[in-house]
C-alpha cells in the first residue's frame, strides 16, 4: 500500500490558487544610470585611443623601414662602388704598367742606383 500512495502524489500536479486579485507582472524598462553612461563613453574613448595609438605605430614603423631599405640600398651601391674602385686601383697599380709608364716618360732603369729591401 505503501506503493499505491506514493503513485497517487506522483500523478498529482500542484496547481497555484488562480484568484483573480493576483495583479500581472509588469516588466520594466532597463535604463542605464547617469554613472554606467560616464563609465561606457570612457571606455569608448580609451578603446579609440589605443586603437588610434596602435594604427599611429604602425605607420611610423612602415616609414621608419622604408628609409631603412632606402639606407641599404645606397650602402650596397656604394660598396659596389668602392669594389670596382679598388680593382681599378689594383689593375693601374700593376708592376708592367707602371714600368711602360716610366718608359713612356723617358726613365731609364739603372741597374747600379738599385737597392732591393726584403722585409722582416
Amino acid at each position: 500500500m505503501g506503493n499505491l500512495a506514493y503513485k497517487v502524489r506522483q500523478t498529482e500536479s500542484y496547481q497555484p490558487d488562480q484568484s483573480p486579485k493576483t495583479r500581472p507582472t509588469i516588466r520594466k524598462k532597463f535604463r542605464f544610470t547617469l554613472g554606467e553612461k560616464v563609465l561606457g563613453i570612457v571606455f569608448s574613448a580609451a578603446v579609440m585611443f589605443c586603437a588610434i595609438q596602435i594604427i599611429s605605430n604602425q605607420v611610423s614603423i612602415y616609414h621608419t623601414n622604408i628609409e631603412i631599405q632606402q639606407i641599404e640600398a645606397s650602402i650596397s651601391q656604394q660598396t659596389k662602388t668602392n669594389n670596382d674602385l679598388y680593382v681599378q686601383v689594383q689593375e693601374l697599380s700593376e708592376y708592367e704598367r707602371l714600368w711602360e709608364k716610366a718608359r713612356e716618360l723617358g726613365l731609364v732603369l739603372n741597374e747600379n742606383n738599385v737597392k732591393v729591401v726584403q722585409g722582416n
